[in-house]
């Protein structure tokens, strides 16, 4: 694991993007939501107690990075992690969290 890692100026600039936009705790709940299964607006709105309004603002920024993407079934859109490295990503750092909480208790 000491493969040094290299991006272009533009892939860091998207990637500090994707950091700040993860930093909002609306949205990281909303990303949370959506990782197992693919969720409608007003199923994610009460999993994470935000109105639906804002989950559709919080949506759109999160589509715009790729984190999230919608599947359209009749009238409605339901919202899926676009991908395992999302999922990867998200359940890790869950993962890290939580086994800090423990070790501090």
């Amino acid at each position: 694991m000491n493969k040094r890692l290299s991006i272009s100026d533009d892939q860091a600039v998207e990637l500090a993007e994707l950091f700040r936009l993860m930093g909002d705790a609306s949205r990281l709940k909303i990303v949370l939501a959506c990782l197992q299964k693919p969720q409608c607006v007003s199923t994610i709105a009460a999993t994470t107690h935000l109105s639906p309004s804002l989950v559709s603002h919080h949506l759109r920024l999160l589509r715009a990075t790729r984190m999230l993407r919608g599947e359209r079934r009749g009238k409605q859109v339901f919202y899926v992690a676009t991908d395992a490295h999302v999922q990867c990503v998200i359940t890790d750092m869950v993962a890290h969290i939580t086994e800090s909480e423990a070790a501090d208790s």
